[in-house]
């Protein structure tokens, strides 16, 4: 499908419905785009749950989001999405609340780390911390999503999807490290995901429904922790935010959308629909032909289920 207005006007935060009575949980919810589903989301009525690493940044983004919209309903919750441990540890506490899970927003990342670093569990920390942990968090919640009327899997990836490659020769940059081609591998892996997860849940005729959506360029955090002002990427980047980079609030946009949004089908990809789809209003959009293979993105699943130990439980 070519881009084209998903909604046959321009969609803004304002067109969300009704949030009332679903629970969310959003990883990296402490700033950026995590901050701004959240905010959005809980302005809109759902119970948001902030997914963060940091607990004195999480609180602060906490009580940032009862400033702005008092009397939301919102909670802090720690979990490092580098960890496996910290990972399974918040699982079993969800699940023992008994409750079901509406919506979950795969959003936390790094990006382009200038050196290759390892995660708690010995994973190259972008593959691990943007792939790996959100795929073993999703499969050990997959019994809270299936037990909500319509559950949703929201997954944050990028345009450096666009010139990711998966080397499983290389998976983890054991025999090279260059850090945006692990970046960019990471954001593809989330997209082979994203749409492998939504393959299996209509196979099963399950509920649940999978986007992989991205923000465009858009000014958070995340360049600030990664390649920060180093490098030749990183200085144009700096030079041009001005002209191609949007809000954080504004790029934001997709990922609600899918979350959201009555007319959001599984599998849809959405992002801007500005140039290069850098920046505007959300739209459904075309990954990268390599996003869509179907036999990558299986491989991808069984050695993710290997590395993690987390099987994922029969979708229906």
């Amino acid at each position: 499908m070519s881009a084209s207005n998903v909604a046959g006007s321009k969609w803004a935060a304002g067109q969300i419905p009704s949030q009332a009575g679903r629970t969310a949980l959003i990883t990296g919810a402490n700033s950026g785009i995590g901050y701004r589903a959240a905010l959005e989301l809980a302005r809109h009525g759902a119970h948001v749950l902030l997914g963060c690493r940091n607990y004195e940044k999480g609180q602060a983004a906490l009580d940032r989001l009862l400033r702005e919209t008092p009397g939301a309903s919102a909670e802090l919750v720690e979990l490092d999405m580098a960890s496996l441990a910290s990972i399974r540890g918040f699982a079993a506490a969800f699940a023992a609340r008994g409750i079901a899970l509406d919506l979950l927003i795969n959003n936390a990342g790094v990006m382009a780390l200038p050196k290759r670093e390892l995660t708690a569990d010995g994973f190259e920390r972008q593959f691990g911390t943007n792939h790996l942990g959100h795929f073993a968090l999703t499969g050990l919640l997959m019994p809270q999503l299936l037990a909500a009327p319509a559950p949703r899997v929201v997954t944050v990836a990028s345009l450096a999807h666009r010139n990711g490659k998966i080397d499983f020769n290389n998976l983890q940059s054991e025999r090279s490290y260059k850090p945006w081609d692990a970046y960019g591998e990471s954001k593809l892996a989330n997209i082979l995901f994203a749409n492998e997860l939504n393959r299996l849940a209509v196979a099963a005729h399950s509920k649940l429904l999978s986007m992989p959506v991205h923000p465009g360029v858009s000014v958070t955090n995340i360049i600030a922790n990664g390649p920060g002002s180093n490098g030749p990427k990183a200085m144009v980047l700096k030079l041009l935010a001005p002209v191609i980079m949007q809000p954080d609030a504004a790029g934001a946009l997709p990922t609600l959308y899918a979350a959201t949004s009555p007319e959001a089908r599984g599998g849809e990809y959405i992002g801007p629909d500005g140039f290069m789809e850098m920046k505007g209003s959300p739209v459904v959009v075309k990954p990268k032909p390599h996003a869509l293979d179907q036999a990558v993105g299986q491989r991808l699943w069984t050695v993710s289920e290997e590395l993690t130990g987390v099987m994922y439980p029969p979708l229906s």
